[in-house]
């Protein structure tokens, strides 16, 4: 527990001389996040409850506070908001789709012999949980591609005023391809890593390759990489085009 501490200390210390009183809300916002994710995780326990609108509800909450306490409210995190908020719509049903037709959810039979004991009848829709699961490890990178392709477009937008919304769009995705290929990587290395302790347990068990690659542990953690792939790739036009509407339209309504 002490090295957690001293963990977070150091953390907060370089947040605030890095980021300064931005470091400081940054460094809340961490704690404001967790406690929106242990309140929503308790709330899915109980049967009467969606997963899937109680993500929702979280993602809102977590994108607010990423957004407009970190940055403050301005046009950058208003369009960053709203392009975010699209995009876990169509996220959550597209996933939703996808992990009732790939069977992933539940368990998978390498964990049959540790939960033998207990029942599996409680009620919770596994369909929804892992949707959930997948939404939840992908919105810190939606956001983040959101917020940069925002904040692009606003400083294209302000050292050419009268720029067309076509080409304001199509500097949008100039700016986001930059950022596809380095952001999708970072999933894949940041998932992948976190489990190279169950690739060594399948070598413990002996696995092939085709068996591996089969299991739903495994196909799972890779159902997750691909479905954060597709959120970042769908925020990069969604947010370009919300981008270039808003400031078109404020300059419009300007003159």
């Amino acid at each position: 527990m002490n090295v957690i501490v001293l963990l977070a200390v150091i953390l907060c210390i370089l947040m605030v001389i890095v980021g300064g009183k931005q470091g400081v809300r940054s460094f809340i916002s961490l704690f404001l996040n967790f406690g929106v994710l242990f309140v929503t995780i308790f709330l899915m326990t109980n049967p009467k409850n969606s997963p899937i609108i109680l993500t929702f509800i979280a993602c809102t909450v977590i994108s607010c506070i990423s957004l407009f306490y970190i940055n403050k409210t301005n046009s950058k995190t208003i369009t960053a908001f709203i392009s975010t908020m699209v995009t876990i719509v169509v996220l959550l049903l597209f996933i939703t789709f996808v992990t009732k037709k790939s069977m992933i959810q539940g368990f998978g039979e390498e964990s049959t012999e540790e939960i033998s004991i207990f029942s599996l009848y409680i009620g919770v829709n596994f369909v929804q949980i892992g949707a959930s699961v997948i939404i939840m490890s992908t919105i810190g990178a939606i956001m983040d591609v959101a917020i940069s392709i925002a904040t692009s477009m606003h400083e294209i937008f302000y050292r050419n005023p009268s720029i067309s919304r076509k080409k304001l769009f199509t500097s949008g995705l100039s700016i986001g391809r930059d950022i596809l290929g380095t952001d999708t990587n970072t999933l894949f290395f940041a998932f992948f890593g976190g489990y190279l302790s169950l690739l060594i347990w399948f070598k413990d068990l002996s696995y092939s390759i085709g068996e591996i690659v089969n299991s739903k542990v495994f196909s799972a953690e890779m159902m997750t990489i691909f479905c954060a792939g597709i959120g970042i790739a769908l925020i990069i036009p969604i947010a370009s085009s919300v981008n270039a509407y808003y400031l078109v339209k404020t300059r419009e309504k300007t003159e």
